[in-house]
């Protein structure tokens, strides 16, 4: 899987098309990375750097958490570690998982539409103007 990253020439700057097409997949991501259980934050940003080649601050997770539980898509729970401090464990709830049903239909769809688009563009030889 190609790493998502644009940049112009000139400036040497993510594209800020990129930026976009990022943050508006980054609720779908941080509730996918709890489909299989309960993850404290910094789980969560290591998951979707390890499976999705998202990396995150967590200056950028935890508001976009503290949203989704505001939404009742996801539930957290503080949890005493064996070593170290306490941790915030996120959840997702049923309506969450429904959520996240909802937004993989539509963004598979979405993005397989786009692939066959661009695959000439991938694997056609450019044509001169």
């Amino acid at each position: 899987m190609a790493r998502l990253k644009l940049q112009s020439e000139e400036t040497e700057q993510p594209d800020r098309w990129e930026a976009q097409l990022r943050k508006g997949a980054l609720e779908m991501a941080a509730l996918a990375s709890l489909w299989r259980g309960r993850l404290y934050g910094l789980e969560i940003i290591r998951f979707l750097e390890a499976h999705s080649q998202l990396v995150l601050a967590e200056g950028t997770i935890y508001p976009i958490l503290n949203r989704l539980k505001a939404e009742g898509l996801l539930t957290s729970e503080w949890v005493e570690a064996v070593a170290g401090h306490p941790r915030k464990y996120y959840s997702l709830t049923g309506p969450g998982r429904q959520r996240l049903r909802l937004m993989a239909e539509a963004w598979t769809s979405f993005s397989g539409g786009l692939s066959r688009l661009l695959e000439p563009v991938l694997t056609e030889k450019e044509i001169p103007q």
